[in-house]
């Protein structure tokens, strides 16, 4: 995981977070996106079910859900990137924990650990709208 300590070091150095991610470990530490959806539960990726997709390397746990994924990323990807919903909904982007995680409104949506998500549950709507309107400014760093 890319700590807050690196995403501020780039945004002093005028560099975008998305930098730090290039050479960084796959999305989701390698949980499979879509095993959220089909399975219910975040379920750990294989590398020999991987792809590329938006600068990033993605792993799922079987060729049909890497399939299902690629022919609709934007269906299975996390909103905000893969960062803590909470986190964007507060002004700034931090890392995720893989079993933090709900569908809402057929969308996944990540928390940076279950005492953030219990925070994000008392007012998912609240947090969305607010996330919504601070990631444009967030998303390009």
């Amino acid at each position: 995981m890319i700590s807050r300590r690196a995403i501020l070091a780039a945004t002093l150095l005028g560099l975008p977070a998305s930098s730090l991610f290039a050479q960084a470990a796959p999305m989701l530490d390698g949980y499979d996106p879509v095993a959220y959806f089909i399975d219910g539960a975040p379920r750990l990726g294989n590398t020999a079910h991987s792809l590329d997709w938006n600068g990033r390397r993605w792993h799922f746990a079987s060729s049909a859900n890497r399939d299902a994924f690629a022919a609709d990323p934007t269906r299975y990807a996390p909103q905000y990137d893969g960062n803590c919903a909470w986190a964007v909904a507060e002004g700034y982007l931090a890392p995720v924990d893989p079993h933090a995680w709900a569908i809402v409104d057929g969308k996944l949506y990540l928390n940076a650990n279950r005492r953030i998500q219990r925070r994000w549950e008392r007012d998912i709507p609240g947090f969305i709208a607010r996330a919504e309107t601070t990631w444009p400014g967030l998303r390009n760093n």
